[in-house]
């Protein structure tokens, strides 16, 4: 039978109540399956698209299950690109926001003596991709002796990038007494070699590809010449009038292309591709998730990891190159529910990669015609009046959350002999405060920053610029979130 609240899973108050925060109401499928065999410590393999609540369906339990008290890293989180390993990060830290859970993401092109250093702080919860991670146990400055639960997300696409050898020699390093759950929206041979050799009688889950089908996603093509793309796209873009889109290209050179030609048409657009700095990729998407702008020009490495519930359709501008990219690409509509579009652009040459795709997701793309000038004609005034107006900023629950978030930076840490407990018991007995009030802690040599949770950050910040931490008064200042 299937669990119709979460309050109905064995799941301690802090927990329910971090969902109730996220305005999460009831499992979805994949959370029904995966979150009672999970709390079992049972192994598990589960193949379910994107889209689906997977990363909550392995994040809850593991926010249960670890123990707050233990300092080193008790999970360990393996996601195919940066931009995953950073949404999953920032997804653990909200559903175990109330816990204390500290999740650290670790990754490439991001210095590694900060990663380093934020590992020598409590860290419940490592997520990386598998290079920087493997790099971070040859360094020995990830300690894997208390690793209890792995979780390969994405294993396919771990797969597709060909980080498998990798993926291999980071379970091998881990103690053998673990919980692994495995992830993936395809199951190739090599996905199901992994799961047979380093994992204990799984127990094996698989929620029925909605992703791939005409239950939530309208596919279509339409057939173009290399030469005509660009203008069928801007027909299309006044007919289906879009409140918030992807454009995939195959190449950043492509996405570079197609976003001068949309922003001279003074669209509402931006792009992402890994060709740019991490900071203005992050910049990119939280603008995006937040409503900024509405035309997402992306390659496919580039768009992992955006968990958006409202994208309404998904152009192929490129078909793309890999048959399983077009159920990842896809799948970035019609999530949580909801209904979306996916059209994609076919030139004569595209005729083999599509027979593949089509043979992959088991259905025929229906093929539909070109808008017609009439139809462009018809839409236009309506797209043009859109166009010049100032889009809505998106706030979801997980805003709401941080904005009631305050991080306090006090100038005193190790070298001063303050634990967290100092800080716990000092800010729980200002009146008006209580130790739920306070989030993540995080102790460095000379400073310490604190979460005050719930909105009391600002009674906290006056109160303590006059009330001394074991004996010892600290600068206070509002931190950076």
């Amino acid at each position: 039978m299937s669990q119709k609240h979460f309050a109905d899973y064995p799941l301690s108050e802090e927990i329910v109540r971090a969902l109730n925060s996220l305005g999460y109401e009831t499992p979805t499928e994949i959370q029904t399956e995966v979150i009672p065999v999970a709390l079992e410590k049972k192994d598990l393999v589960a193949k379910s698209q994107t889209g689906s609540g997977k990363t909550a369906a392995y994040g809850i339990p593991l926010c249960e299950l670890v123990d707050w008290n233990e300092n080193k890293p008790q999970a360990l989180i393996l996601t195919p690109t940066r931009e995953l390993a950073l949404q999953v990060t920032e997804d653990i830290t909200n559903i175990g926001r109330f816990k204390r859970i500290k999740a650290t993401p670790l990754y490439g092109k991001h210095p590694f003596h900060i990663q380093k250093a934020e590992l020598k702080q409590r860290t419940h919860v490592a997520v990386g991709t598998p290079g920087r991670v493997l790099d971070h146990i040859e360094r020995g400055t990830l300690s894997l002796n208390r690793i209890a639960y792995l979780v390969i997300d994405e294993a396919d696409e771990m797969l597709n990038m060909g980080f498998i050898e990798q993926v291999q020699s980071i379970i091998q390093a881990l103690p053998n007494d673990r919980v692994t759950m495995l992830f993936s929206a395809t199951f190739p041979e090599d996905v199901a070699k992994l799961s047979r050799k380093y994992m204990n009688d799984p127990v094996e889950i698989e929620i029925k590809a909605t992703g791939v089908t005409t239950a939530t996603i309208d596919h279509s093509l339409i057939q173009v010449r290399e030469a005509d793309k660009l203008a069928l796209l801007q027909d299309l873009l006044v007919v289906e009038n879009p409140d918030s889109c992807i454009i995939f290209c195959r190449t950043q050179e492509h996405v570079d292309t197609l976003f001068r030609a949309l922003a001279d048409l003074e669209y509402p657009c931006d792009r992402i591709h890994g060709g740019m700095e991490q900071d203005e990729r992050f910049e990119v998407m939280n603008a995006f998730r937040r409503g900024q702008f509405r035309y997402l020009i992306a390659t496919d490495v580039a768009a992992r990891g955006i968990d958006i519930t409202n994208i309404t359709h998904v152009i192929n501008y490129d078909i793309p190159l890999e048959k399983e990219s077009y159920v990842h690409r896809t799948g970035r509509t019609g999530r949580a529910g909801k209904t979306g579009k996916a059209i994609t652009l076919i030139t004569p040459k595209d005729s083999k990669r599509l027979a593949d795709i089509e043979a992959y997701i088991g259905f025929a793309i229906p093929q539909v015609k070109a808008p017609s000038e009439e139809a462009v004609d018809l839409h236009r005034e309506d797209f043009e009046r859109k166009l010049h107006v100032k889009t809505a900023l998106k706030n979801d629950k997980r805003e709401q959350l941080n904005q009631q978030i305050m991080k306090l930076n006090f100038n005193g840490g190790k070298k001063k002999k303050l634990r967290a407990v100092d800080f716990v018991g000092t800010i729980a007995k200002l009146d008006g405060v209580t130790a739920d009030d306070i989030g993540i802690i995080t102790i460095l040599d000379n400073v310490t920053d604190v979460e005050i949770l719930n909105g009391k950050g600002p009674l906290v910040l006056e109160i303590m610029k006059n009330t001394t931490v074991k004996g010892k008064l600290l600068k206070v200042r509002k931190g950076h979130k």
